[in-house]
């Protein structure tokens, strides 16, 4: 469902023609060999287009505006090759309604010691130029991603690789779409907001729709398409005895796999990226929807229960930015603690609903009974969650403001089994450890609900909060107390 090769970044680099046509034509030639070899890279996804060589103030205008209004267009490239007077770039970037980053690098690698000549300086001064661009979006107060080092370095292609995922994501959820089926949890806070000033910053927007618009879908799914749908459960999942053939319970598969097939084509309908529902709100529905949701999940959907609208988008948000990476991201909660002196740990589920993306081993297809919501036994997929780095980011609305809250955690094994547990399940180490990193959780303000990523690194993160241009507070082993209470008593 989410491909990001469609997308592209303009590649624009700053000159003037203090220097002659002739200097021109290689910082032309320059730029295009090293726009294709950044094309020519495996890890970036998307498409850097060469736009060329911007030397006058109404070019410079006349690039951003253009920039704006091409749909494909997720962000751009700037790069002074050479000296480019900054007074130039005031009107552009003041229309520039895109991301961009600030490369800043060289055309070579290396000085040439035995041939260096001032041709070769006033050619090769990015160092000079760089700054001056650097110093007008300061002046401007403009939020943007700065790399440093030789455009062939590895961690330089790292950088623009991982910002130009995170300009796809941005991309995403200015035209995404999150249905609230049903309302909030009743009298839940953390799970509210401004919806508006949401997709003020962010993007997306948000609107209500009651399960009876859901029940329409359901209604006109097919025996066929159910039957197609089971024959998929089987092949993919290891079915319990209840929900085979000839089991007891094989009514409530059919039903959620009846759910699914509606609810997804709800979503498609309606042009959804994201979407919650909660256990308050099922008049209707059979069962609660768990496989369906899941499911939907490891489509690229966002989801988050109780009508949590914040974490579904944000859901959405961090699988777009990790398309066809190794690992997955999923809706989660902060279930129960593991305090044992020296091995304290969280165990993080919900009650059915996590993406089967950051599945570490078999997935089991099970049914099993569910204390709330007052609906039969819903279908669920059971496993544990691969061991290995992760984090854990919330999106709060702090009233007039939002912010991000991200822990960085080391996803193990259970130790032992967990027969009894009817959900899929994630058991971690919180970093700098438990005390402190719960502790500077809930200072912060930190939900209940996350979006849990085994692929995404903080730098994703910060990239997205500096876009978005909204606070983060990050908790890792550098984690001090006292000094995250000044930051945000000032903040």
């Amino acid at each position: 469902m989410i491909d990001i090769c469609v997308n592209e970044i303009w590649f624009i680099t700053g000159s003037q023609h203090l220097y002659g046509t002739k200097i021109l034509r290689k910082v032309a030639a320059h730029t295009e060999e090293i726009v294709k070899s950044l094309n020519a890279n495996s890890e970036i996804l998307v498409s850097i287009k060469d736009k060329g060589v911007v030397t006058t103030p109404e070019e410079i205008t006349a690039i951003c505006q253009i920039s704006n209004n091409e749909k494909n267009c997720i962000g751009l490239i700037f790069w002074m090759h050479t000296f480019s007077p900054a007074k130039m770039w005031i009107n552009g970037l003041k229309v520039l309604d895109k991301p961009f980053l600030h490369l800043h690098t060289q055309y070579n690698a290396e000085i040439p010691w035995s041939k260096i000549d001032m041709d070769f300086m006033n050619l090769n001064q990015s160092a000079h130029g760089d700054r001056e661009f650097g110093f007008i979006c300061s002046r401007l107060k403009i939020n943007r991603k700065v790399v440093v080092g030789h455009w062939k370095d590895s961690k330089v292609i790292e950088k623009i690789n991982i910002w130009s995922r995170v300009a796809s994501a941005h991309h995403d959820a200015k035209s995404g779409k999150v249905a609230r089926i049903g309302d909030n949890m009743r009298e839940v806070a953390v799970t509210e907001g401004d919806k508006v000033e949401a997709q003020i910053k962010f993007g997306y927007s948000v609107n209500g729709y009651g399960v009876g618009d859901l029940i329409e879908y359901i209604k006109m799914v097919s025996d066929a398409e159910m039957k197609n749908l089971i024959d998929e459960y089987e092949s993919t999942y290891l079915i319990s005895d209840q929900l085979k053939f000839d089991g007891v319970k094989r009514g409530s598969l059919e039903d959620a796999a009846r759910i699914e097939i509606g609810l997804g084509n709800f979503m498609r309908e309606g042009s959804f990226t994201s979407f919650t529902d909660t256990f308050e709100n099922l008049h209707g529905l059979t069962q609660l929807p768990g496989i369906a949701a899941q499911r939907l999940m490891n489509q690229g959907y966002g989801f988050a229960g109780e009508g949590d609208w914040k974490t579904a988008a944000l859901v959405r948000t961090m699988k777009v930015m990790a398309a066809g990476l190794k690992g997955g991201n999923s809706f989660m909660e902060d279930y129960t603690y593991h305090f044992l002196h020296g091995s304290d740990r969280v165990l993080g589920s919900h009650m059915l609903e996590i993406c089967p993306s950051i599945a570490g081993g078999d997935v089991k297809c099970e049914i099993h009974p569910l204390g709330i919501g007052g609906k039969e036994d819903p279908v669920r997929l059971v496993f544990n969650a691969a061991a290995g780095e992760a984090l854990n980011a919330s999106i709060v609305d702090m009233g007039g403001r939002m912010r991000m809250v991200v822990n960085n955690v080391t996803t193990i094994k259970p130790k032992e089994g967990l027969p009894y547990l009817p959900t899929a399940r994630a058991l971690w180490n919180v970093k700098p450890n438990l005390k402190e990193g719960a502790q500077a959780w809930i200072l912060a303000g930190g939900a209940h609900h996350t979006c849990f990523s085994q692929n995404l690194s903080n730098e994703y993160l910060d990239d997205y909060c500096d876009m978005v241009d909204i606070e983060i507070v990050t908790i890792d082993e550098k984690t001090d107390i006292n000094s995250l209470k000044r930051y945000l008593k000032l903040s």
